[in-house]
């Protein structure tokens, strides 16, 4: 006989809290496990596809860990020191460039000439804040980045953690099916199979939408003799996950420091304007039907207040489950609305189908 309602909801919130408690207590210690969890799961796709090609799960995880190895190495040699030297410099030069956008204003508003003026005052302070704390902000972001969990351990750590995930990943998903309660197995299989769509498509898919406008951003930025354009491309295409967001975000600071740099020069000025129309057009046309889809149920919304909330209560591993859970949730909230749509209590006398014999007598 199955277990009464009451008895399944306690034992399914004993699970649920010993969740958040780990969480609570062991952030840091299962920081390693879980990123090595989550890129495990990412990669799965791309490893089954291997075995279908006839390598067999170790060669497949093995070639995959390879061509990881060499992707890190380009980054951390190529890539990564001349986006830092760039961010460096931006921020370095952001007072002269305020005190440019200072003297832009002056001469189309002499009234802010007046010593006394809210603006004036309000961009001499942006200005020395930046001058003095800025170098400051950027080194304690980083400081406080790596005090997250030693450098050392979480290199080494998360490697092996993902690579031997990967290989036994399909092993453990069958373990995991045989230990399903057989009452509720195929609501459970069926839950699981919705919360790994939503993820798939959203996940996987927006860290391709941002990986490949985040690239272009930062290419066709730095053809066109852009400052800081490799900075600019880059925090576009991170931020584009939000609709719109990252192209606004982004363009509208790309088009500023061309103003600065290209002023009088509308071409370059329209040029760089054109590459984020340009962007934006791919991202809806293109990127996002085909990697992301149509509907994955994932409202940006929603999104933000799950990172908001996991962030500021778990830190930076509650960052690191808040779009599972998010998805889960979503995933149980219709779940949960379809249950209840089928139930008497959404349909009440008015849903119930008369007795046959009524419904003789009523033709």
């Amino acid at each position: 006989m199955a277990l009464p309602v009451r008895d399944q909801l306690k034992y399914w919130g004993i699970a649920a809290a010993v969740f958040l408690a780990l969480l609570w207590f062991l952030g840091d210690v299962i920081l390693p496990f879980l990123v090595g969890g989550a890129i495990a799961y990412f990669l799965d796709p791309v490893a089954d596809r291997l075995e279908r090609l006839g390598l067999s799960r170790v060669a497949a995880t093995t070639t995959i860990s390879a061509v990881a190895l060499l992707v890190v190495v380009l980054l951390v040699l190529a890539i990564i020191p001349a986006m830092v030297k760039q961010l460096a410099a931006l921020i370095n030069a952001m007072p002269d460039l305020l005190r440019q956008l200072q003297v832009f204003l002056l001469d189309r508003f002499p009234e802010l000439a007046d010593e006394t003026s809210t603006m004036r005052q309000t961009l001499t302070d942006i200005a020395e804040a930046i001058r003095s704390h800025g170098g400051q902000l950027a080194s304690g972001v980083l400081t406080q980045a790596m005090n997250i969990v030693s450098a050392v351990i979480f290199v080494v750590v998360v490697p092996v953690v993902a690579f031997y995930l990967l290989m036994d990943w399909d092993k453990m998903v069958a373990r995991l099916d045989g230990l399903l309660p057989l009452d509720h197995a195929p609501a459970i299989r069926r839950l699981a199979a919705e919360i790994d769509a939503v993820l798939a498509g959203f996940v996987r898919g927006q860290i391709s939408v941002c990986l490949i406008l985040g690239t272009f951003y930062a290419t066709a930025l730095m053809l066109t003799g852009l400052q800081f354009g490799m900075v600019v491309g880059a925090l576009a295409g991170a931020i584009t996950f939000i609709p719109y967001v990252g192209s606004i975000v982004g363009g509208g600071l790309a088009i500023g420091l061309a103003l600065f740099q290209f002023w009088g020069d509308w071409a370059m000025i329209g040029l760089v304007a054109g590459i984020f129309v340009l962007g934006q057009f791919l991202e809806g046309n293109v990127l996002t039907p085909k990697l992301v889809g149509e509907s994955v149920g994932l409202h940006p919304v929603w999104l933000l207040f799950a990172l908001s909330a996991f962030g500021s209560v778990f830190g930076f591993v509650g960052m690191l489950v808040a779009v599972p859970v998010a998805a889960a949730i979503g995933v149980f909230a219709r779940f949960g609305i379809e249950q209840y749509q089928t139930s008497l209590l959404y349909k009440g006398l008015a849903g119930r189908q008369p007795p046959p014999e009524t419904r003789d007598a009523a033709e």
